[in-house]
């Protein structure tokens, strides 16, 4: 049997009857040309946000088992469905919830993490000749009980069963034809890229593009799972998600640009400098749940006090603003500081730290703009930038022009 190729489709893919037709024919298409196909799909259109928005209308507190079983509800109705639509058009099909595909996950009910895949009921569905339908999102508890993946889950289940599987890809169907040089919707010059390698694909999802989050990726990554990512819509050949050659990857470019609107600027003023300050900040947000990006502190004053900024979540802003207001007093700082008027604009390639011509044209282009950069974090495959909100679209499009990424070939 020649290795299987994962066929994972998003909401919008699966929205109603004629999408999933449509989804459908592509795997059966997929199907003649000789292959074993799974396809993973994600509960219909917006389903998932209306199961939440009913168990906030029961109660505001809705949260673990229960609400688990209720959202993973989607995800079974999407795949009998595509398992109708298959076996409607002579092509033999079951449909398999997350557990009954062999998906475990630990106990960290709506936000579980896979701690492993037992492929063996999927592998003899595909022995006997059938498309296997599987319920992205989904999986089985140590206690038997489903539980889901969180945010991304549907394509996490999806590269995780291409890694069990030893696929040859995991093509990833969405509303968009791929991974872009910067979101067409803000720059009219973005161009689709044809090949991204993990690392930087792992840097954009970091850096705010929505195309595929970084939990799937570093799946992928660990277990060299070729990711394809294509529209359900337009025949477009999308962009695959690989590792590159050692050529390739020692190339000083720029490879794509995103912007981040998602995140505030947090930062804990006048910190007495001595050893072991940042250290009970950081604890402090970690015991409350806070995430943390791009960490900053400057240099101490004479007065022997500096500042410690970070971004987090907008979602989270009250909250890391809460818990360190109490630490704030403890240190003996001047107090808490949240600028929830910043952008995130970073661009994303490979050999930066080896050549800072990359970041310095970035710096100018802004600077030429008479834009100014509040916070900077580098990486040999990043540069990151927080500026004021108002600029940042147009940040995004002279970065865009500046280095010629409307022309690239890649």
């Amino acid at each position: 049997m020649k290795p299987a190729i994962v066929m994972k489709f998003g909401g919008t893919s699966v929205a109603d009857p004629e999408k999933i037709q449509r989804a459908a024919e592509r795997a059966i298409a997929l199907k003649r040309g000789g292959r074993s196909i799974v396809v993973v799909v994600s509960a219909p259109g917006k389903m998932t946000d209306e199961l939440l928005q009913l168990a906030r209308q029961i109660t505001p507190s809705a949260q673990g088992r229960e609400l688990d079983a209720l959202v993973s509800t989607g995800e079974t109705i999407s795949i009998s469905l595509f398992a109708m639509a298959l076996a409607a058009r002579g092509c033999p099909a079951i449909s398999l919830t997350g557990p009954q595909a062999g998906v475990e996950a630990d106990d960290n009910h709506t936000r579980s993490t896979i701690t492993r895949i037992r492929p063996a009921r999927i592998l003899r569905e595909l022995k006997a000749g059938k498309v296997v339908v599987v319920a992205g999102f989904q999986a089985r508890n140590p206690k038997g009980e489903i539980t889901t993946l969180g945010r991304g889950g549907s394509d996490l289940s999806a590269v995780a069963v291409a890694a069990a599987l030893k696929a040859e890809r995991c093509e990833i169907y969405t509303d968009v034809k791929g991974v872009y040089t910067a979101d067409p919707r803000l720059v009219s010059q973005a161009r689709l890229i044809k090949r991204v390698s993990y690392e930087e694909m792992l840097e954009l999802s970091a850096a705010g593009a929505q195309v595929m989050l970084s939990r799937s990726i570093e799946v992928a990554k660990r277990y060299g799972v070729t990711i394809h990512v294509r529209s359900s819509f337009h025949p477009s050949s999308g962009t695959r998600i690989e590792s590159l050659s050692e050529e390739k990857m020692e190339e000083a470019h720029v490879s794509s640009l995103a912007l981040d609107k998602s995140e505030i600027r947090l930062s804990i003023v006048g910190v007495p400098d001595r050893p072991g300050v940042a250290a009970k900040v950081l604890a402090k947000l970690a015991d409350a749940g806070i995430p943390v990006d791009l960490i900053v502190q400057s240099a101490p004053t004479t007065a022997g006090v500096n500042d410690i900024s970070f971004m987090t979540p907008r979602a989270h802003a009250e909250d890391a603003k809460k818990a360190l207001a109490s630490l704030t007093l403890k240190l003996g700082a001047r107090g808490v500081d949240l600028q929830d008027r910043v952008v995130k604009v970073t661009a994303v390639g490979t050999g930066f730290r080896r050549h800072p011509r990359i970041a310095a044209a970035m710096f100018a282009t802004l600077a030429k703009a008479r834009i100014n950069i509040q916070m900077i974090s580098t990486s040999d495959l990043r540069v990151s930038c927080v500026i004021d909100r108002a600029h940042g679209e147009k940040a995004l499009r002279l970065l865009h022009a500046a280095f010629g990424l409307g022309k690239k070939r890649r």
